[in-house]
């Protein structure tokens, strides 16, 4: 018992002496950085919570630079200019004069309604109830114009203007209303299905038209943006129309001479709007602009180059040089079965089919075919009408021949258009008729 009471001592003995507790951490420093741009100072620090805080610490910018810095910011996308393609800041200044001069209009063709309806409303009154008679009585024409989808899809551009001459149409015979009140229910109801037509082919239009500026994937930062600068000049065209119904237009007489001047400022901005935008995606017009480029430059252009080429009223001309090509007609009403043979040996495993005539060449497109089979097509059809026109050989053999020259040159031509921006994977050509075997 003895012996191990003193081992025990002894074990007490040899311990360790209990070690200090350990110093408290120090407190915590906030995480932050100084960034610099454009003569401002930013402090950047990251909260507890995992957010980042971005607070200003010196801005030494002018204040007329920092008001159109705050401009830029608000109706423009991130990172303009070089986040949208060319031509964006034209097409925007035309926007918002064509919606400026559109609203004004409005608030007219409303008050001119109710005077014909037989009420004498003031300028506000017309403003409030235009809102209502808008979505009131379009419905039927947007059912109609809805059917034109795909034609809209191949010529956004030409679709879009002639939505804005329906709804200057539907506007200038709600306007003119008072001077028939005996017919106001026909005038009003055709007025708005004329306007309901253009509200549809617009909205539908929107689309390819913003697409064809998204150049970072910013599709919606576009859309917000133009709705933004869209809603400032509505409110100020209203304005507008308010000061003009209470003044000049307080008359039928006066409408009549500022209705009309208002309605061609509106179609020629909306004219210059569609000419600033480079669509890149393969329709007929397009396509044969491209081909009669390279066959004659050896040079692809890109969207921006040809955008103020195009021929926005009628997009259906041929172009001789690059074969006079139409698409669109059915199978049955281009081919015999006497000459579908031969020319399926000529364009063996191609989703497209030539048949030449006295002054066109018609191309039928396989319901799989791409932009690029349309392209391979257009080429052969160009290369062919060049070497007819110069050499004076048989078609059969200039076919061929140029079937050959095309596949030559397709791949170096193809990696060009894409390099420039154009969308080869598919070929919008309207309500054109395609086959299947």
């Amino acid at each position: 018992m003895f012996s191990m009471n003193l081992l025990e001592k002894i074990k007490l003995q040899k311990k360790e002496p209990d070690k200090a507790p350990p110093p408290p951490p120090p407190p915590e420093v906030p995480v932050y950085w100084i960034e610099t741009s454009e003569a401002v100072s930013y402090r950047c620090e990251f909260e507890p919570q995992g957010h980042l805080s971005v607070k200003i610490l010196d801005d030494s910018r002018p204040v007329v630079r920092r008001v159109a810095d705050s401009f830029v910011n608000k109706f423009f996308p991130s990172g303009y200019p070089y986040s949208v393609n060319e031509g964006y800041l034209r097409y925007t200044q035309f926007r918002a004069l064509q919606h400026f001069t559109s609203a004004a209009l409005s608030v007219l063709s409303t008050q001119s309604l109710l005077f014909a309806a037989g009420l004498r409303p003031t300028p506000a009154q017309a403003t409030v109830v235009s809102w209502v008679l808008k979505d009131g009585m379009q419905h039927m024409g947007k059912l109609i114009c809805s059917n034109l989808g795909a034609r809209m899809d191949s010529e956004p551009k030409r679709w879009r203007i002639l939505a804005d001459v329906l709804y200057d149409l539907g506007t200038g015979l709600e306007v003119l209303s008072p001077l028939c009140p005996q017919l106001f229910l026909q005038v009003a109801g055709l007025g708005n299905f004329a306007k309901g037509m253009a509200v549809v082919a617009a909205r539908a239009t929107r689309l390819p038209i913003y697409s064809s500026f998204a150049k970072e994937g910013n599709l919606s930062d576009l859309f917000a943006k133009g709705e933004a600068i869209s809603t400032v000049f509505n409110v100020l065209g209203i304005g507008l129309g308010i000061q003009l119904a209470s003044t000049i237009c307080s008359s039928i007489q006066g409408k009549m001479v500022v209705g009309p001047l208002l309605s061609v400022v509106h179609v020629y901005c909306v004219i210059e709007e569609m000419r600033a935008t480079p669509v890149n995606t393969l329709n007929p017009q397009r396509t044969a602009m491209l081909v009669a480029d390279f066959i004659k430059t050896g040079k692809v252009s890109s969207p921006a180059d040809l955008r103020y080429k195009e021929d926005l009223l009628f997009p259906g001309r041929l172009i001789e040089d690059a074969g006079n090509v139409k698409v669109g007609k059915s199978f049955r009403k281009v081919f015999k079965p006497s000459k579908l043979d031969e020319l399926k040996q000529i364009f063996p495993d191609e989703k497209f089919l030539l048949n030449p005539g006295k002054k066109s060449v018609d191309m039928v497109l396989e319901h799989s075919a791409t932009g690029e089979d349309a392209l391979r097509g257009w080429l052969v059809a160009g290369y062919a009408a060049d070497m007819e026109k110069s050499f004076h050989v048989p078609t059969s053999t200039a076919l061929e021949e140029a079937y050959e020259k095309m596949n030559d040159v397709f791949g170096p031509f193809i990696s060009e258009l894409q390099a420039k921006g154009w969308h080869t994977d598919r070929f919008l050509d309207g309500t054109g008729s395609r086959f299947a075997w």
